[in-house]
């Protein structure tokens, strides 16, 4: 079964928007399909796309599994992004929420090796 994703994440003010997911990702946008939309591809197929959308934004809630955590929120830090909340559950799996500056939570995963 083939799988693509394309998450999507509504904000207010597309120009800093955009600015700080470059920031929290790491690179610029794997493309601009208008104006007021950013889609970065994280893996073959399976993207997020933020887009302009003052009355839907700061609701979304996503999470991203990486193979190396702590390498992802250092390269965040240093990028000037810093997480919200750190969290470890009970089954040792770890995520790290980040909020922009609408709300809206994106965080990333991983799993004990």
């Amino acid at each position: 079964m083939a799988l693509e994703l394309f998450a999507g994440i509504c904000v207010r003010d597309f120009t800093t928007a955009q600015a700080w997911y470059e920031r929290l990702l790491g690179v610029p946008p794997s493309f601009l399909p208008h104006a007021t939309e950013a889609v970065w591809e994280l893996a073959e197929q399976r993207s997020l796309y933020i887009v302009e959308n003052a009355d839907r934004a700061g609701n979304a809630v996503l999470t991203v599994l990486v193979d190396d955590l702590d390498t992802w929120v250092d390269g965040a830090a240093s990028r000037g992004v810093e997480p919200a909340l750190s969290e470890t559950y009970d089954n040792g799996v770890r995520k790290v929420t980040f909020r922009d500056e609408d709300g809206n939570e994106v965080g990333f995963g991983g799993v004990p090796a």
